[in-house]
């Protein structure tokens, strides 16, 4: 099989995968006039991957773009959307921002704090690879799960 066969067949697998999918679900409701209607979802999820090349066209200093907030938002949302399914609680996800890129996602359940991330240069949000997004999407699906496992009290208030 050829390297080209190879990373296709992987990256069918990556897509069928519940983060994908769900990333595939945010990214199309965030989508009001049906830009992505015609778009496969490896398309749709393309703003995400910034392969070293692409990071190295964004200037460090700059101030993130409306589309690049809402891309970080459908991260979280994403997330915050795999936690509600898997433990049946509202997961509610908040990114604040400043106009300079700067801020902090949090992702509560109930009263309890499942995941806290501090926001830098969100302008050059990306990934290296859907695996590397999936990978960090999962790893924090994981913690916060653990964590809901932990405190029950806390994320069923």
């Amino acid at each position: 099989m050829t390297e080209t066969a190879t990373t296709g067949i992987e990256n069918q697998g990556l897509m069928e995968s519940a983060f994908v999918v769900e990333m595939v679900r945010q990214m199309r409701a965030i989508d009001p006039y049906g830009q992505y209607d015609s778009m496969s979802n490896a398309e749709v999820l393309e703003p995400f991957i910034l392969t070293k090349e692409k990071k190295r066209e964004i200037p460090i200093i700059g101030d993130p773009d409306e589309i690049v907030i809402a891309r970080v938002k459908v991260f979280y949302n994403a997330i915050s959307a795999l936690i509600e399914s898997e433990c049946g609680l509202m997961a509610v996800p908040l990114v604040n921002l400043t106009h300079e890129g700067f801020g902090r996602a949090l992702i509560t359940v109930g009263k309890l704090v499942v995941m806290d991330r501090t926001l830098r240069d969100v302008h050059r949000f990306g990934f290296p690879s859907l695996s590397k997004m999936k990978d960090e999407g999962d790893k924090v699906l994981s913690v916060a799960l653990e964590l809901i496992g932990n405190h029950p009290k806390v994320a069923g208030l």
